[in-house]
């Protein structure tokens, strides 16, 4: 199989990965005009919570399952103690809010387990390689294209074909708008934030059997998910799937093509979609 086929297909598992980091982070700043630095953490939180589940006797699936839930519910509560009380004030508040949030995160994970990386292991059931004639993969990964792109149909539908989804592309043009029709906007805000965490939980539940868990992982994944939604197009579903995959494949490609400049060519893509299109690939101007 070429070389450059299989980057490809590792190129979209990254991106479907990316896709999950983005959208969360996307949806929160797109309805609450919120920055939220400690994003990456929730994605931490969630791969460790898989291992630790791992470490219980417990199965993937479970963790895959319970994971987002625990860390959808931390979401919840931060997010109804401390954060509701800095939205109003300048973004500069929600910076050192949610860095200081993403750095106890940080220590609590280096308390808990340590400070050297983890490894987790994929389910018996999806270890090994698939084989089509040339084509050689790893099970894993194929599934975690396939369960992603499921799940973005679902988040699609939820955002696009429910009222809760209008309640929320309503919310953000106007907040106020949406107060008056009788929408309780902080229950709104709360179970947005814990379910833009419970996403980035998803894809660190996900990630880790590829490349373990380990306590800095959340700074490494803040940064590529600002970089897909800046690509995207802030507050845009579709342009977190889109500048997720395309950032995804720019890396895969070019770790065969230039290995050291791999993570490089991710903020070079970002740059000229901004020269291009100030707004993203798919962000309203």
């Amino acid at each position: 199989m070429n070389v450059y086929l299989l980057q490809v297909v590792n190129g979209v598992g990254i991106g479907m990965l990316y896709f999950l980091l983005a959208v969360g982070l996307s949806i929160i700043f797109g309805l609450l005009r919120f920055v939220n630095f400690a994003h990456g953490a929730f994605y931490a939180l969630g791969a460790y919570l898989c291992f630790q589940a791992l470490q219980l006797g417990l199965n993937f699936w479970v963790a895959l399952v319970a994971a987002p839930l625990l860390v959808g519910a931390f979401a919840w509560l931060t997010e109804k103690v401390m954060l509701r009380h800095v939205y109003a004030l300048p973004h500069e508040f929600h910076i050192l809010v949610t860095v200081g949030l993403a750095m106890v995160a940080q220590e609590l994970i280096i308390t808990s387990w340590g400070p050297l990386g983890v490894n987790v292991a994929p389910p018996e059931s999806l270890q090994g390689v698939v084989m089509w004639g040339s084509f050689v993969y790893p099970k894993y990964r194929l599934f975690v294209i396939g369960f992603t792109a499921l799940l973005a149909v679902g988040l699609w539908w939820l955002l696009e074909g429910t009222r809760l989804g209008s309640a929320v592309r309503a919310g953000s043009e106007s907040t106020e708008m949406v107060s008056l029709l009788g929408i309780n906007i902080f229950r709104l805000f709360s179970l947005m934030f814990a379910l833009g965490a419970a996403t980035a939980a998803i894809a660190g539940v996900l990630a880790a059997p590829i490349r373990g868990a380990e306590p800095f992982m959340g700074v490494e994944a803040l940064g590529v998910a600002f970089v897909v939604v800046v690509v995207g197009g802030l507050g845009s579903f579709t342009g977190a799937l889109v500048g997720g995959v395309l950032v995804g494949v720019v890396q895969s490609l070019m770790s065969t093509l230039w290995p050291e400049g791999a993570w490089l060519m991710i903020y070079v893509a970002m740059a000229a979609v901004l020269l291009l299109r100030p707004h993203g690939l798919l962000g309203r101007g």
